[in-house]
Formats: structure tokens, C-alpha cells, sequence
């Protein structure tokens, strides 16, 4: 006779599994991998404890909770099925579409949850599963501080997903958003000088745990200012993003050849001992355009109007895009001119184009 299962013991073992699987998730955005292979790496560790015959992970603007990318698994759904699964995702009336897993507080649902007559009359699951033989799914939105940074589905034949399961992707998917948000970084800025990208994951007090040889650059490089500045910025945009809603804080700071930009994210947030990740990259022209304005001493809407001469705005169009008269704009613009130091439109966007702004690590 079979000895039955203690349910605590059962339990621990499942908690085991997600925070080993939180860990290696939060390593892989210490590697420099952009999303794509962020989320192939990640699939193969949630695979270990999630059975499928099918998964697929897409990466979401979070703006518009758009999908920008896609990653299969070792299966990849064939082609004939996909625009079909792309239709049901975007009509706005299937149940558990990524979009609305995004905005529940938990972004986990299976189908065999939803009424009965929702699962019968379910598209996904008569026009794409069910063609191939399978009828469970389980989808999941990586949402972390608010954001949506991707999403996942799991499917496969005739085994339920068991609450276990559903709880186990609840505690990974804030960490797989934590690290794709890194990764959408790491692919839009790329690397700087030092191969790979500039990444160092910190703890709560934002002491290095973790750092690429990019990012053991830059520690050498604002060390040069003053001995244990690099650790002294880790610590105040650790601190910053602790404190922040958003979970996340961004310093500009100056380094020896320019300018550059510290970003720190949380990463994994165990109450007892949470982990953050922060970024450095050189600042361009356009990072820096809001500080150059703010230290010529312009006014707010000084530095509006500034930008749009910058982007090419004639005096009517600046005064219909921020609905003040043609004559406020004028005048707006001689008293930054005066402050700036020029005489003309040309000279102040000479002056301030962000192309002339960009420091030697842009080069």
C-alpha cells in the first residue's frame, strides 16, 4: 500500500522548486542576454517543473500590452495555427488573453477554471488545442511593479494543472519580468566599450553580489574620482529603487570621460533578503537634455518650448501643441536665448542639439 503524501512536506517541496527556479531566472539577467535568449533560458528551467507539450513566451510592450516578440519551446506550433492564435489573442473577447492576465493582481489562470459554457465555446481551445490533441492550459502575464513585461501559456493533453503548478508560476513571473525588463534594456542599448553588457546584481544594501567585466569597468573607471564611489552610487540608486512605487530609480552621475546613467531595478523581492540589478551605460545626448535645460536655468515651459524648436516646430505649430498664443512663445524664447547665450533658432539648436551632447564613451 502505497504510503500517503504529508501535505506540509508536499508543500516545502514546491517551495523549493520556485525559489531555486527564482534564482537561476534572476542569474540570467546578470549574463547580458537580450529577450529573446533571456526567455529561451528561462524555459528550459520553469520546463523542469512544469510538464508541456507545448509553451510559447512573448515579450509585451507594457505600454500597450502588445506582443513585440515571441519563443517557443522544443515544440513549436505549426504555422498554419498561429494566425489563428494571434486572432484569438487581439479579439478582445476571449477569456484569459494575455492583456487581461496583466491587469489582475494574480496573473496566473488555468482554463478548466472558467464556466463551463466559456470552455465549450473557447477559441484557442477548439480551433488551435484541441486540432492538435491537447486540451490544458494554463497562461501566466510576468508582471512585476505594475508593469507587464511579457507573458506565457503552457499546454498540453489530458492532465489538469494542478494548483501547485498555477502557485509555482505565480511566484516566477514577477522575477521573469524583473529580468526581461533588464533584458529590453540590455537589447536597446547594446554593450559598451568592455564586451558585454554593464549589468551588477546588488543586495538590499546594494552590495555587489554578482558583476560582468563591463561593469567591473566602470567600477575602475568612477574609482578613479574617489576611492569606493562606485560602490557609494550602487548604494543610493539601490536605496532609491527600494523606495520607489515603480521599483525602480535612475542617477546620472559623471565619470572621468562623460557622463553615465545608473539604473537600479528590483529583482527578486523576498521580504528577508531582496535583490536588485543595476545597469550603466554612457549617456547620450538625449539623456542629458533635460539636465543641460534644468542647469541653464529655464523654466518648465521654457524647456517644453525648447524641445519643440529642437524638433523642428514652427513658432504656429508650438503654439497649437501647447495651446498658448504665438506671442507667448515669442517671448518665451527670448528669455532662453538670453539664458543660453544665443541670438537665434539656429545657434540654440546648435547649441543644444543632441548630437553635440554625447560624451567620449558614445563614440
Amino acid at each position: 500500500m502505497a504510503k500517503a503524501r504529508n501535505p506540509a512536506h508536499t508543500g516545502l517541496m514546491w517551495e523549493g522548486r520556485a525559489r531555486t527556479a527564482r534564482r537561476e531566472i534572476a542569474a540570467l539577467a546578470t549574463s547580458g542576454l537580450g529577450v529573446a535568449d533571456l526567455h529561451a533560458a528561462a524555459i528550459a528551467i520553469v520546463e523542469r517543473v512544469i510538464a508541456c507539450e507545448l509553451t510559447c513566451w512573448a515579450a509585451i510592450d507594457p505600454e500597450t500590452l502588445v506582443i513585440s516578440s515571441m519563443v517557443s519551446g522544443r515544440n513549436r506550433i505549426p504555422p498554419e495555427y498561429e494566425p489563428r492564435l494571434a486572432e484569438t489573442e487581439y479579439a478582445g473577447t476571449e477569456p484569459n488573453s494575455f492583456a487581461q492576465l496583466a491587469r489582475r493582481p494574480f496573473p496566473v489562470a488555468r482554463l478548466s477554471d472558467l464556466p463551463y459554457r466559456e470552455v465549450v465555446g473557447h477559441r484557442r481551445l477548439n480551433e488551435v488545442w484541441r486540432p492538435l490533441g491537447l486540451d490544458q492550459e494554463v497562461r501566466a502575464a510576468f508582471t512585476v511593479d505594475g508593469s507587464c513585461w511579457g507573458a506565457a501559456g503552457w499546454v498540453r493533453d489530458t492532465a489538469e494543472f494542478t494548483d501547485r503548478e498555477v502557485e509555482f508560476l505565480g511566484a516566477v513571473s514577477p522575477v521573469i519580468a524583473a529580468a526581461t525588463r533588464v533584458a529590453v534594456r540590455t537589447n536597446a542599448h547594446g554593450s559598451r566599450g568592455a564586451p558585454g553588457s554593464s549589468i551588477v546584481v546588488t543586495g538590499p544594501q546594494g552590495e555587489p553580489r554578482a558583476l560582468t567585466a563591463a561593469a567591473s569597468a566602470w567600477q575602475d573607471e568612477l574609482d578613479q574620482l574617489a576611492p569606493g564611489r562606485f560602490l557609494v552610487l550602487l548604494r543610493a540608486v539601490v536605496t532609491g529603487a527600494l523606495a520607489a512605487a515603480s521599483g525602480t530609480f535612475q542617477a546620472r552621475v559623471q565619470a572621468p570621460g562623460g557622463w553615465a546613467i545608473l539604473q537600479a531595478s528590483r529583482l527578486i523581492s523576498d521580504a528577508d533578503e531582496p535583490e536588485l540589478v543595476v545597469t550603466i551605460e554612457s549617456a547620450n545626448g538625449h539623456q542629458l537634455m533635460s539636465m543641460l535645460l534644468t542647469a541653464y536655468g529655464l523654466t518648465a515651459r521654457e524647456r517644453e518650448i525648447c524641445l519643440e524648436v529642437i524638433s523642428g516646430h514652427s513658432t504656429g505649430q508650438i503654439a497649437d501643441r501647447l495651446s498658448i498664443s504665438p506671442h507667448t512663445v515669442q517671448d518665451h524664447l527670448k528669455a532662453t536665448f538670453t539664458k543660453v547665450g544665443v541670438r537665434s533658432r539656429g545657434e540654440l539648436v546648435a547649441t543644444l542639439r543632441p548630437d553635440n551632447l554625447t560624451t567620449p564613451h558614445d563614440a
